[in-house]
């Protein structure tokens, strides 16, 4: 599996097996061109679409509005989106709650990005570690001319970033456009994504952590992010998240699928 996604070099490939549990849908495995995630976002809503759209898996009919994979990080609930009786996208709840780990230098992570250390945006949250499932580097920056600014540099992220607990990182600013409340990029050079153009368990971490900084004890609150833009690969991804008695309850990310290609691979 690691061989067949380091040749198809996309950002992430997943392969779906049998379930353990008959109960469940399918165990997805996710790869980049370099190793195996425990969790990923939006290749689990493409999966979720693909395996709806085709109507079964492993001989086994997909039915109802949700399907449920097995995953390395856990269970991965998925709800799809449909148009009348069409499908059109999912919408999948985090395998594992919010959690924080350490902060990380807004000078490394403007060294990594070939920015300033005054691009970034400490105000609401020092740059740091966040997960619902995989660990990501998240740091806001001041506005969108620097996050289109932002370059990955390779060296820093293989001599420096890949010390840090979490290796990728998602940079984002929050921005006042009609249907739109964040704009991100997400870069892992030294994992072979040099830009990925959807990150779903990253922005499911952003929305977790945008939830734990709110000071209001219960709430529910819901983000439109765009990413990919830059790449001139745009997505639109649907981010939400509960808190109650402050305690972040349950993160949300999906968004709607298109399709572009499909084939058939031959082993020798």
């Amino acid at each position: 599996m690691q061989a067949i996604a380091a040749e198809f070099n996309l950002a992430e490939t997943t392969f779906v097996l049998p379930p353990k549990d008959p109960a469940h849908t399918a165990e997805v495995r996710i790869f980049t061109p370099r190793y195996e995630m425990p969790f990923a976002g939006h290749p689990n809503v493409g999966t979720a679409f693909a395996l709806a759209r085709a109507g079964a898996s492993y001989g086994r009919a997909v039915e109802g509005d949700s399907v449920l994979f097995e995953e390395k990080a856990g269970l991965v609930p998925i709800s799809l989106l449909k148009d009348g009786e069409t499908i059109t996208g999912a919408r999948l709840a985090s395998p594992q709650l919010l959690t924080l780990g350490a902060e990380v230098s807004a000078e490394l992570i403007a060294a990594a990005c070939s920015l300033s250390v005054d691009d970034i945006e400490t105000r609401n949250h020092p740059p740091r570690i966040a997960s619902c499932g995989a660990p990501f580097i998240l740091a806001e920056l001041k506005g969108r001319a620097r996050l289109a600014a932002a370059t990955a540099r390779s060296d820093i992220f293989t001599r420096e970033v890949s010390r840090q607990p979490a290796t990728s990182l998602l940079i984002y600013t929050q921005v006042e456009e009609s249907g739109l409340d964040i704009r991100a990029r997400m870069f892992a050079p030294h994992h072979g994504i040099p830009e990925d153009p959807a990150t779903g368990s990253a922005n499911v971490a952003l929305i977790g952590l945008l939830a734990k900084l709110r000071p209001d004890p219960d709430l529910r609150i819901s983000k439109t992010i765009a990413q990919g833009v830059e790449m001139r690969r745009p997505s639109l991804l649907e981010a939400e998240a509960e808190k109650k008695n402050g305690t972040v309850t349950a993160t949300y990310i999906g968004g709607r699928c298109v399709p572009v290609m499909s084939g058939t691979i031959e082993l020798a």
